[in-house]
């Protein structure tokens, strides 16, 4: 990870204020198309629906403050005499009031009712949208990434798509209307002062809540990356668990989980303490204005202007209207810090992937499966080339193997093959077609792949296997099961088929897994075939059991095998001795060691290597016995 300077730091403030200024719009502008789904006719007449609902239960919530005052005025002017007729005007407009707040809350609970399924229609369909488009993404970007932090990234940004739609829709709007109405009973009821004074105090209200809330956004800022790195680093220990025992490195990394959440904390206290100002000031603000506007009313009343019921009509519409403020105070900041959580998803939804389809991309046809590299290019990073011209075909139904040093590109080329990067020079046809100005699915649905880290979905044999051919039928799974001879193993487990992998597939072995990733293969039945290293983590003996369901995958198939351990290539058609980018010897394995040259020195180094370990592994047996 890059370490920024002061300088660094500094660019950086400014871009994220730049950014805090516009988010808010630009997020919602995003959001928008989601919060009303055109083309879902069923869910623009809900939304429909939930504004008509706001519109008439505001105009019933305007009513009830004029309930109080009626029944007040009623009261205010009794006598003894005509007392029981006031009491039963004031019981009327009482009873008007609370039908009028009963009315009123059924309407808004109808509009949250009717605007949840919206709601959570926009949550699911930028969550899969996300989702679609982080596996459209580049592999660069996925292992430049940690995963921890993708799933935190995806995980706050649904909550955040939730959050927002229920308070645009559900909160924001209906306290702008309420606001808007409780004016408009001022200005018409009263006189333009007490107009002014609520104006004022909803501006200093305001203005204070978007000063407190913005100071809240960067410890809300430090608050999520001390979460997201306490997330990763207990992800990243959990998934090595193993590592960790062998070490006895626990109390290691209790230390380093406990650094992160210790920022976490210190941001979460912060970020308490500065709620707690933030709620007192706006609740001053409320009432300094709420007091002055009842000291006014007390002259007015006593001047003749107003009347009893105006001193409670104006109470009722400021505790009315309390409500709404304190909804737009928690609107803005949940808003506000929504966006935060929300903004990494919109950028990573704005990121173009790096390989796509051509527009006139057509899909692969495959007869014959014969592979060429022609004067292919590649480099991760411009001063370090990978490739440097590299050129071979690999006829229809044979065996390549490309072997050389560790870090010299042998991975790269299946990297390439799949298209998860495009070279920078030269081409790669199959039959033909290079392999650019074809459809990716078209392509990758030629290629079976067998690599050395078999990692397998948390789930059941069945399904890993099924992966291959999801439509598959079971008596299929079951043949190619027993094609890579893993069958008799399955049987025996407790459920068969059905019985779970663990995580990363971790309740296999080695060798277990790999037979697993070579029945999926199987079941895909590709016409291209790539042993990335398959049998280089296997004891020899597994490795033998597991190259003779190779043996049987690879044949009648073009197969590139990268191999570092040379005694399982020796029959290749073909091997690539690959060097500094560059094929450096070609040849068959005999005609290799006849050479005398780089291949037969490895060849030399590993058969030494081999000797010396069955000598060592002899000498222990005689010295048990």
């Amino acid at each position: 990870m890059r370490n920024f300077g002061k300088s660094d730091a500094g660019a950086q403030d400014r871009a994220e204020a730049a950014l805090s200024e516009s988010s808010l719009l630009q997020t919602i502008r995003h959001l928008w198309p989601y919060i009303w789904p055109r083309g879902r006719r069923d869910l623009e007449a809900r939304v429909a629906i939930v504004f008509v609902l706001l519109f008439i239960s505001k105009g019933f919530n305007a009513l009830t403050p004029y309930a109080y005052k009626w029944a007040t005025d009623a009261l205010a002017q009794g006598s003894a005499e005509s007392w029981q007729k006031v009491g039963a005007s004031a019981v009327y407009f009482t009873l008007m009031m609370g039908a009028i707040r009963i009315i009123a809350v059924i309407l808004m609970q109808t509009r949250d009712a009717v605007f949840a399924a919206v709601a959570m229609h926009a949550v699911r369909r930028l969550a899969t949208d996300l989702f679609v488009h982080m596996h459209e993404l580049s592999l660069r970007f996925h292992i430049s990434r940690k995963t921890g932090g993708l799933t935190r990234v995806l995980e706050r940004g649904r909550n955040a798509i939730e959050t927002l739609a229920r308070l645009i829709m559900s909160t924001g709007a209906p306290t702008v209307i309420e606001m808007a109405l409780v004016l408009i009973v001022f200005i018409y009821q009263f006189d333009w002062r007490y107009a002014f004074v609520l104006i004022a105090t909803l501006a200093a209200y305001f203005l204070f809540t978007t000063l407190a809330t913005n100071h809240r956004i960067a410890i809300r800022r430090q608050m999520n990356d001390s979460d997201t790195e306490a997330n990763q680093k207990a992800i990243d220990s959990l998934l090595n668990y193993e590592t960790v025992k062998y070490f006895s490195a626990e109390q290691r990394e209790v230390e380093r989980y406990d650094k992160s959440m210790m920022h976490y904390e210190k941001a979460s206290t912060h970020s308490y303490i500065s709620l707690s100002i933030l709620n007192a000031g706006q609740t001053i603000i409320y009432i300094l204005g709420v007091t002055v506007m009842m000291v006014m009313c007390v002259y007015d009343i006593e001047s003749g202007r107003n009347s009893i019921g105006d001193f409670v009509l104006i109470n009722a519409l400021m505790i009315q209207l309390s409500q709404p403020l304190n909804f737009m105070g928690t609107f803005y900041r949940e808003v506000r810090q929504a966006i935060i959580d929300i903004e990494t998803m919109f950028s990573i939804l704005a990121k173009s992937p790096e390989i796509s389809d051509k527009p006139n991309a057509h899909d692969l046809i495959v007869k014959n499966a014969e592979i060429v590299f022609d004067d292919v290019y590649f480099h991760y990073d411009p001063s370090r080339p990978i490739l440097k011209g590299v050129s071979f075909v690999a006829p229809p139904g044979k065996t390549i193997a490309i072997v050389g040093p560790s870090g010299v590109g042998k991975s790269t080329i299946s990297r390439l093959m799949f298209r998860f990067y495009e070279p920078q020079g030269g081409r790669i046809t199959i039959d033909g077609q290079d392999i650019q100005h074809v459809t990716q699915v078209s392509l990758r649905a030629v290629i079976g792949m067998v690599p050395q880290d078999t990692v397998l979905f948390n789930d059941t044999i069945g399904y890993n296997i099924r992966y291959g051919r999801w439509d598959a039928q079971d008596e299929d799974v079951r043949e190619a099961a027993r094609f890579a001879q893993i069958d008799s193993f399955i049987e025996t487990l407790p459920g068969g088929y059905d019985a779970q992998v663990g995580e990363r597939g971790l309740k296999l072995s080695g060798g277990e897994k790999q037979r697993v990733a070579i029945a999926r293969t199987i079941l895909k039945a590709p016409p291209i075939l790539i042993l990335d290293e398959a049998t280089s983590a296997l004891d020899s003996y597994t490795e033998h059991e597991i190259q003779e369901a190779l043996r049987l995958v690879a044949k009648g198939r073009t197969t590139l095998v990268i191999a570092h351990r040379l005694s399982t290539i020796v029959e290749a058609d073909e091997i690539l001795f690959l060097d500094q980018g560059q094929i450096i010897e070609r040849g068959r394995h005999e005609d290799l060691i006849a050479k005398n040259g780089l291949y037969a020195g490895m060849w030399n180094r590993q058969r030494q290597a081999a000797e010396a370990r069955a000598k060592l592994i002899e000498a222990e047996k005689e010295a048990n016995l």
